[in-house]
């Protein structure tokens, strides 16, 4: 843990905090870690494990306007375990077995972090297991959790003071074509054959990408590379 400590300290850019979302997951060995923050201007950034699937469902839908973790941890300041929300409202109930679906764990613990100016964060780890295994996984591993949370939002907002001079992603030319022909208006199938690849391969490319932008889905992505410069339409 304390190697992952070191670790983060040393991310430079949006793509390392992708990494370390996963190194995380397979230290503690559970099924998800995300860390999701909204910075002093409004804008928002992602990186973490769910599926890009259940990511691109949870927008579409708009979940985030009904979300109890999201709602739960607005009103408070110390970690939540997802058991201490209210799932009673039948929408709650319905949003939470659609994302188990989506390769969701049946367990959460978040901690919500408040910086300087508006700046706001969540930490989450998700897994799959019974009751007692997750208070008993929360006892022993919850001191150093909230300690790394802080510690990926300390290095969050060291970019967000340095943003002017913070190196734009480095996309591969692959990656900077498939999401291109994506901005071009171009479905998948389209944006494949132009590059003379499958759509799965060209999934790759966009969802490598996507991580490096730091984006919450494939259209956050597309608008981030246009707006930072990266690709031109």
């Amino acid at each position: 843990m304390e190697t992952f400590l070191e670790d983060i300290q040393h991310v430079e850019d949006l793509e390392g905090f992708q990494g370390a979302t996963e190194e995380l997951r397979d230290i503690l060995g559970i099924a998800h870690v995300v860390y999701h923050w909204v910075n002093s201007v409004g804008e928002r950034f992602g990186a973490g494990t769910y599926s890009s699937e259940w990511v691109d469902r949870y927008l579409e839908k708009d979940y985030l306007r009904m979300d109890p973790v999201i709602f739960g941890c607005f009103q408070r300041f110390t970690p939540v375990n997802w058991k201490q929300l209210d799932w009673s409202a039948k929408p709650a109930r319905a949003f939470f077995m659609e994302a188990i679906d989506f390769g969701v764990g049946n367990q959460g613990y978040t901690i919500p972090i408040r910086g300087p100016s508006g700046q706001f964060a969540l930490f989450t780890l998700n897994d799959s297991s019974a009751d007692d295994e997750w208070e008993g996984f929360i006892r022993e591993h919850g001191r150093d959790l909230v300690i790394i949370a802080h510690e990926f939002n300390k290095r969050a907002l060291e970019f967000e003071k340095d943003n002017k001079s913070m190196p734009l992603p480095a996309l591969s030319p692959r990656e900077l074509s498939a999401i291109t022909y994506l901005a071009k208006g171009l479905s998948r199938a389209q944006a494949a054959a132009q590059m003379g690849i499958s759509e799965h391969t060209l999934r790759v490319y966009i969802e490598a990408g996507r991580h490096k932008l730091g984006a919450l889905n494939t259209t956050h992505a597309v608008a981030r590379a246009l707006s930072m410069g990266i690709i031109i339409v």
